[in-house]
């Protein structure tokens, strides 16, 4: 029997026996839905979802401080991801590979925590981005080293609906995280593109903020994501219900 490495094994663990569920045994040494990093070569992640807004990056990679935003071809932004079927869930940001679509991220560098992340995004897949399908915003060079993105993986991919709705808090935090990037980059259109490059906005949306009629309190930037939301897609923001 072939020894697998430490961290991978966390990594199975930590996604539920996931790796095993898609035909890959343990034994066998491989994890083909979070590849091995190439030893002594700097890694990188591209953010597109929650990872953009900075205290939850933070949250699982406090060192995450320097991003480089960035526009990625060949990938889709979409409400696709599924959330767990215990409980009140959601359908999350995901993405899948098209090769006629491009989105606006982050780039960030991910020196020993490749697990931890693979960890908090347990539900996808980690795939090898090439340079060549990055453009930086801030017109710095794409840095070499391995560039990996979180993709969805097949078997989980759902449209928003009454049982898995898209959810404000969650929505809070994306565009939050776009206002960072686009306040800290001096970058007016940041944002809007944000929203403009993620498909399947749908009207199965509730308001599950704390205090929806007065959300500032507890979400600071909520007068400016809901004028931002409602002048981008107006059917599907005022369409949004209270929980």
């Amino acid at each position: 029997m072939k020894t697998i490495p430490l961290f991978l094994v966390a990594c199975c663990l930590f996604n539920g026996g996931a790796a095993l569920a898609d035909g890959v045994s343990i034994d066998a040494g491989v994890d083909t839905c979070h590849p091995v990093p190439k030893a002594d070569t700097p890694q990188y992640i591209i953010g597109y979802g929650s990872l953009m807004e900075e205290t939850s990056r933070q949250r699982s990679i406090p060192e995450a401080t320097e991003v480089v935003p960035v526009r990625v071809q060949g990938f889709r932004r979409a409400w696709i991801a599924k959330g767990t079927a215990i409980g009140l869930s959601t359908t999350f940001l995901g993405v899948t590979k098209n090769s006629r679509s491009a989105m606006n991220a982050i780039l960030f560098p991910v020196d020993r925590d490749m697990a931890r992340v693979d960890a908090r995004e347990n539900g996808y897949c980690r795939v090898p981005v090439t340079k060549s399908q990055i453009d930086t915003l801030d017109l710095s060079p794409v840095p070499d080293g391995e560039i990996w993105l979180y993709a969805n993986k097949q078997q989980n991919l759902a449209s928003p609906s009454v049982a898995y709705p898209i959810v404000q808090s969650y929505v809070d935090v994306f565009i939050t995280g776009c206002l960072q990037i686009g306040e800290k980059f001096q970058l007016a259109d940041f944002a809007r593109e944000c929203i403009g490059s993620t498909h399947g906005w749908s009207k199965q949306w509730v308001n599950d903020r704390i205090y929806p009629r007065r959300p500032f309190i507890y979400q600071p930037k909520s007068g400016e994501i809901d004028r931002l939301l409602n002048r981008e897609i107006p059917a599907y923001f005022q369409a949004i219900r209270i929980e």
